[in-house]
């Protein structure tokens, strides 16, 4: 599926271009936006790597990873990098994440982005579950997840490798009957 083009009141998700590197890098290369990801703050470099080893991506067939721009409709800026990865250890179903700028924080882009994704997961890409790994320190991703209808699963002990310390993660899955109850009541 190319080129993927889904739109909520204030955001749009669209494909990645060469012209998106420094939007990414304002995100990838800030230690607050990184604080609860999986990974320290990247280089220029690193997410120009990122950057075009995405876009290539974007074309194989079949498609096992959307990274995709989160765009505030607005203004046409780059405030994001959300992405659903095919899960290859389950059928049918995928992992996703998204990154915002720290100015976009507090004003429910979130809600809107994993809303966006998730529509994305299960009316396009036909999924039957999605999930998602959070720090368990991020209280506006609980939220903001918990919002969205996920449901909090447990937790992995040990799962992530960061600053020399392993870290636990909070999951949250949604199965696809949920996502329909959900939107037929919205």
């Amino acid at each position: 599926m190319y080129p993927v083009e889904r739109s909520s009141a204030r955001l749009s998700l669209r494909e990645l271009t060469i012209d998106d590197v420094d939007a990414v890098f304002a995100i990838y290369g800030s230690r607050e936006a990184t604080e609860h990801l999986s990974f320290e703050p990247r280089s220029r470099e690193q997410v120009g790597q990122i950057v075009a080893r995405s876009m290539a991506s974007s074309t194989t067939v079949p498609r096992s990873e959307f990274a995709l721009a989160i765009v505030e409709r607005e203004t046409g800026s780059l405030i994001g990098f959300g992405r659903i990865a095919m899960d290859p250890h389950q059928q049918r179903a995928a992992t996703f994440g998204f990154a915002l700028r720290p100015d976009a924080w507090g004003v429910g882009y979130g809600l809107e982005v994993v809303r966006l994704l998730l529509g994305l997961g299960f009316e396009e890409l036909d999924l039957h579950r999605i999930w998602g790994a959070r720090s368990p320190l991020n209280e506006a991703s609980a939220k903001t997840m918990t919002a969205a209808g996920m449901i909090e699963e447990g937790t992995i002990r040990g799962h992530i490798l960061k600053a020399g310390q392993w870290r636990d993660s909070v999951v949250h899955a949604m199965l696809a009957e949920e996502w329909a109850a959900q939107s037929r009541t919205a």
